[in-house]
């Protein structure tokens, strides 16, 4: 790890420091080179988004806000969307409600993950499930991209603490900030009932 320079702030995990992108490679490449362009572009990413002092403003540690940058990748892939489930996590962890992101309930299901959520594999308790603990999971659970990473960073200004995919072909999400008005977004959107 200290051949590559990484952030004295990233944890044990080996997830979520190496940037997903397409690189050029030498013919003959070696391994420690083939690791260095992608945690080289991780490190001037975070320095780019002026990541460690926006991570700070925000009261988390950087590792906190890394780890969040990698659930909003595995959450959304619509662009405007992502500023405000980071948002949704923010508000979340502020007044100690859990996650309940089924994202890392998948990464902790590992192997044993089918394709399909149940309801079991929902209440069932691993560290990365935040259905189950309070808090963030314990490392990152993707490979965060620059926009989930300046999402997590600089979080839109919303009191939204629920979302729902909206299944109309866009990849956008309902936000709600209420139960009750969240339950309705489900019953429309995922139930598909008026």
């Amino acid at each position: 790890r200290k051949q590559f320079n990484l952030p004295s702030w990233i944890g044990p995990s080996n997830e979520g420091f190496i940037f997903p992108d397409t690189y050029n490679l030498p013919l003959k490449p070696n391994a420690v080179n083939v690791l260095k362009l992608p945690i080289n572009q991780f490190t001037t990413t975070l320095d780019d988004l002026a990541f460690e002092d926006r991570a700070k403003a925000l009261g988390y540690k950087p590792y906190d806000v890394l780890i969040m940058a990698s659930i909003i990748e595995k959450e959304t892939g619509y662009e405007s969307d992502r500023p405000i489930v980071s948002a949704v996590m923010i508000n979340r962890l502020r007044i100690n409600m859990r996650l309940q992101t089924d994202p890392t309930v998948i990464y902790g299901l590992g192997k044993a993950y089918d394709g399909s959520l149940s309801r079991a594999d929902l209440m069932r308790d691993t560290p990365f499930n935040t259905y189950t603990r309070q808090g963030l999971p314990p490392t990152p659970i993707a490979m965060p991209s620059e926009a989930a990473l300046a999402a997590a960073a600089s979080p839109g200004d919303s009191k939204a603490l629920y979302f729902v995919a909206r299944n109309d072909g866009t990849g956008a999400s309902e936000f709600s900030e209420t139960l009750e008005a969240h339950n309705r977004a489900v019953q429309r959107f995922i139930l598909k009932k008026p």
